[in-house]
């Protein structure tokens, strides 16, 4: 993708844009116009642009949740030449009364932990089983479910290994989707970085992978996943960075939003996103993207971060985001994990064995391992209301979660550990007891 911004307009105009998506193959569609106070500040100042629109509708017209989302009036300005955007330009553009908000298109980055891959495949699947036994995982499997095919879980990250043996039952392998179109900051990205296409292999990072193998491993070489019977779709947003003698993911914010608003689109019920970005300005990170999939049902969790302050990572700071932090071997919230209000449940985050590149295994600590954790449990209550024929909301969810996880002290409430640690049997009988 070439240097772009973004503007929301506060209302739709009657030109219809074609998708950015289909733009970057054929512009045929495009004009280099939107309003004409903004064409006027794009000819003043010399900027050539394609006209797309952010994001494509779900159907042959925009539905009501799209509409009360916004996410029919936001528009991508794609730059003809690859130049630097002139900083007055888009405050000029943002002061216009017609203007909701506009942002710079930008490369973002998320400090991943880093796995410590497993020299040898174990014998035998006991290896990290701690961290599942925390949370009861087995008791859960053997009294209540070990979810339904029906559930389904995406899972935006690195891309996942899709030829890993613990994942080949869940993996929704050939429907996932890659996000991940870099051009302008190309130099500094390894593996694939360009394409927008039906590609979200994880190369490079493992990620993804490990993230996916906590939510429906199959227990061939580690414990079995929280959701092993639910299925998990492959959204890959995140590209490989080389950062010093690190590999971190990156992506453009503006794609992660397109492929939470496509995931959504899929009809997943669940979506886990390891990841967390601060806020910049020019509009709260994601926050359109998410209220629409609160309009559509959508249980959206978010990781809370790893620095170990009292921080705000998007999506995790917004508040309709299931936020977790992780708790350490002893029960206790990790050091590292960002804490706050915005923090609702912990869950295990350090040391966790999971799947890994290559089809091998690895350990990896942080609040991105702990997610997956509350991700898998809210798809396993959603299997529970399918098995019994009752839709569960992402309200019920949420209220299953807080009332039943184990506090960590006589508040309700605590602003370290949220509503507590992750207690997946008892969210699970309570949820049965009021279905």
């Amino acid at each position: 993708m070439k240097p772009h911004f973004l503007v929301k307009l506060r209302r739709r105009t009657d030109v219809l844009h074609p998708f950015w998506g289909q733009a970057i193959r054929d512009k045929s569609g495009t004009t280099a116009g939107l309003l004409p106070a903004i064409d006027r500040l794009l000819n003043r100042h010399r900027v050539p642009v394609w006209v797309t629109a952010e994001y494509e509708p779900s159907g042959q017209g925009w539905t009501p949740a799209e509409v009360g989302a916004g996410l029919d009036r936001v528009y991508r300005f794609v730059l003809k030449e690859n130049r630097t955007l002139p900083p007055q330009l888009l405050r000029a553009i943002r002061v216009l009364p017609q203007v909701d908000y506009a942002q710079l298109g930008q490369i973002v980055s998320v400090e991943l932990p880093q796995a410590m891959a497993s020299s040898a495949v174990p014998r035998r699947r006991k290896t990290g089983s701690r961290a599942r036994a925390s949370v009861g995982l087995d008791r859960a499997h053997r009294v209540h479910t070990r979810g339904e095919r029906n559930i389904t879980i995406a899972v935006l990250d690195t891309g996942i290994d899709e030829d890993h043996p613990e994942l080949r039952r869940s993996l929704m392998k050939g429907r996932g989707r890659d996000f991940v179109d870099i051009i302008d900051g190309a130099s500094r990205f390894i593996g694939d970085y360009l394409g927008f296409d039906k590609s979200p292999q994880d190369d490079w990072v493992g990620h993804g992978t490990h993230v996916a193998g906590i939510l429906g491993a199959a227990g061939i070489a580690m414990p079995v996943g929280v959701a092993p019977d639910c299925r998990i779709l492959n959204v890959r947003v995140l590209g490989a960075l080389r950062q010093g003698d690190k590999i971190v993911g990156a992506g453009l914010e503006n794609n992660i939003n397109v492929a939470l608003k496509w995931a959504v689109d899929q009809g997943v019920d669940v979506v886990n996103m390891s990841l967390g970005i601060r806020h910049r300005g020019g509009g709260l990170p994601y926050r359109d993207v998410v209220d629409y999939a609160r309009r559509k049902g959508v249980t959206i969790v978010a990781a809370s971060g790893n620095d170990g302050t009292e921080a705000l990572y998007y999506p995790g700071a917004l508040p309709y985001v299931i936020t977790v932090g992780a708790v350490d071997e002893t029960g206790d919230v990790a050091a590292f994990s960002t804490f706050g209000r915005q923090v609702d449940l912990i869950a295990p985050g350090t040391e966790i064995y999971s799947s890994f590149l290559k089809g091998g295994y690895a350990f990896s600590t942080g609040t991105s391992h702990a997610a997956p954790f509350v991700a898998g449990s809210a798809a396993l209550l959603k299997s529970l209301g399918h098995r019994r024929r009752r839709s569960v909301s992402d309200a019920q969810v949420k209220h299953a979660l807080r009332h039943t996880s184990d506090k960590l002290d006589r508040r309700f409430k605590s602003r370290k550990g949220g509503y507590g640690r992750l207690n997946l049997p008892d969210a699970l009988t309570f949820l049965n007891a009021h279905l």
